[in-house]
């Protein structure tokens, strides 16, 4: 009798053999779009000063209005965060390429918070306030809550100007406690609250991160106004000096 060896290759591994955000839709076109400018100018306020000062930031991505795929058991299923934050994976996907969407099974982290802005079309469900339907994907809230288990789900509503955040507790989410109007991210040194000024030359009450203490996160254009005044200041105090001197500072060249 001959023996006859049989050789079998072991499975790839399930991140090898799951689609990825390159197989995945990256945008829905039964969809209108963005629904008024408030929803694109709020979440880039919101990336522009999410700036953990104890995290690499090499190593933090945000999301905004991006498919986010979180069920490998229904891999098209998805929602579409207005904000999302996530800590510990590239700022690019693996490390070269920007996201067309954001994949948990191939990135293996899930967000650290999630911000929704209210629309009168989507705030039931975004309150928690929608039963899902059996055989349908699952809510916003549900898949926040259980399937991802997001820490940190925070609303904002510019129609009545309310803030709301929740913190996973156990297997569901309670309402927090905000400090001084503020919600407190030990995790990333951070808080999140509300600002009255001027953002692309619009003056209203923003949703922006702050420190703990509640001083603000600068833009890269409040950053250069700064660093402009300051350079300002140095070269007042410089003519001032030379003054006290005797010499003339407007006819140094």
């Amino acid at each position: 009798m001959t023996n006859i060896s049989v050789q079998y290759e072991p499975p790839l591994p399930a991140k090898e053999t799951l689609p990825t955000m390159y197989d995945l839709p990256s945008e829905d076109p039964t969809e209108p779009g963005l629904p008024d400018e408030f929803h694109d100018f709020q979440p880039e306020l919101l990336r522009q000063t999410f700036q953990p000062p104890n995290r690499d930031p090499d190593l933090l991505f945000c999301g905004a209005d991006m498919n986010l795929y979180y069920d490998v058991k229904h891999p098209k299923w998805y929602k579409r965060p207005d904000w999302f934050a996530v800590v510990g994976v590239p700022r690019l996907y693996e490390q070269r390429d920007m996201r067309l969407s954001y994949v948990v099974w191939q990135e293996g982290v899930n967000p650290l918070v999630v911000v929704e802005l209210l629309s009168p079309g989507t705030e039931d469900e975004d309150l928690g306030e929608t039963v899902g339907e059996q055989g349908k994907p699952p809510t916003k809230w549900e898949v926040y809550e259980s399937i991802l288990r997001v820490p940190y789900y925070v609303t904002f509503s510019r129609y009545t100007n309310q803030i709301q955040a929740f913190h996973l507790v156990g297997d569901h989410y309670q309402k927090a406690e905000l400090n001084q109007g503020r919600l407190l991210l030990p995790r990333v040194e951070l808080s999140l609250g509300l600002w009255q000024g001027s953002y692309n030359k619009i003056d209203r009450l923003w949703l922006r991160w702050m420190t703990p203490e509640g001083d603000l996160i600068p833009t890269p254009e409040e950053e250069a106004k700064q660093r402009a005044t300051e350079a300002e200041q140095r070269a007042e105090r410089l003519a001032a000096k030379l003054r006290e001197l005797g010499i003339d500072p407007d006819k140094l060249s």
